[in-house]
């Protein structure tokens, strides 16, 4: 397995994992962010600024990943249409399952930024 292909996997379970977390953190946690943003400005910024972090990482994180996952299917997919065009329909699935990462990164981070208001 090349170093590229270790990478690339890496990275998609790594935004996986975060995005799980993250989507399980908004669902069990989102009533103490809820809180924090409740408060005053001054008093507990904290939570809140951690939050909007967290919405950042989920969507840049997971487009990141998407975009090493598509570049990886990408180049394959036109060397595989070239020889087989017949092929077409099963390789837009595979290229869609690798922005899919993109979009499930965008929902976990709506879903946060929904909880804080």
């Amino acid at each position: 397995m090349s170093a590229k292909l270790k990478l690339t996997l890496f990275l998609t379970f790594f935004t996986a994992l975060l995005a799980v977390g993250l989507g399980w953190a908004v669902l069990h946690g989102g009533d103490a962010l809820a809180a924090a943003a409740a408060t005053p400005a001054n008093a507990s910024g904290g939570d809140v600024g951690l939050a909007y972090l967290a919405a950042a990482l989920a969507t840049g994180l997971s487009s990141i990943a998407a975009g090493i996952a598509v570049a990886s299917i990408g180049s394959a997919a036109i060397g595989a249409i070239l020889e087989k065009p017949e092929m077409l329909g099963r390789i837009l699935i595979l290229v869609g399952l690798g922005e899919g990462i993109a979009i499930y990164g965008l929902i976990i981070s709506i879903m946060i930024l929904n909880r804080v208001g």
